[in-house]
């Protein structure tokens, strides 16, 4: 695994071992980058359920101002930080270890863009999109990656589907806040 483009651009990437973190694919982080990458400049991103750091540090590669990185696992924070550090990217990043409710609802700080990436099966995309409503700016977009057999509302809590992406079992679903929790 490496960063695609960028400041960072072909730099390796480090992943815990076994079949704890399931690192998003090349071909899906392509695609998703070309999706946004207009957009990026300057933002502020989330990288929510962290795993190694990819979706956060490609961001940073690629010219967001700052990342924060949320995951509830050591290990991973540590592989996190190892990555930012190998890309010198720490100065625009912010590590937390933490479980990803107690984060959103402690933040006070507002993002651009949020990757989520949960684990599939665990039942946290209903929380963690009603959770992201108080933490993301008006426009704001979560680009959130799960299986088919996982389906998605077309809206959320102030979120609206803006599209699909299908990489065979695998799908991102690219979402917008249309209205914060602060002007429902």
């Amino acid at each position: 695994m490496r960063v695609i483009t960028g400041s960072a651009g072909g730099l390796k990437l480090r992943t815990l071992p076994g079949n704890d973190v399931r690192p998003t694919t090349e071909k899906v982080k392509e695609a998703v980058f070309s999706a946004i990458h207009f957009e990026l400049e300057n933002s502020r991103v989330l990288d929510l359920f962290a795993g190694c750091g990819q979706m956060g540090i490609e961001a940073l590669s690629r010219g967001a101002a700052s990342a924060v990185f949320v995951d509830s696992s050591k290990d991973s924070v540590d592989i996190i930080n190892e990555n930012l550090k190998n890309c010198k990217l720490t100065e625009k990043a912010k590590v937390i270890k933490s479980d990803f409710s107690a984060f959103l609802n402690s933040t006070a700080e507002k993002f651009d863009f949020c990757f989520l990436d949960p684990p599939y099966y665990e039942g946290h995309y209903d929380k963690a999109l009603t959770l992201l409503n108080g933490v993301m700016k008006s426009g704001g977009k979560v680009l959130c990656e799960h299986p088919d057999s996982v389906k998605l509302p077309e809206t959320f809590k102030g979120f609206k589907k803006i599209k699909d992406y299908r990489f065979s079992k695998i799908i991102v679903t690219k979402y917008v806040l249309e209205v914060p929790e602060n002007e429902e």
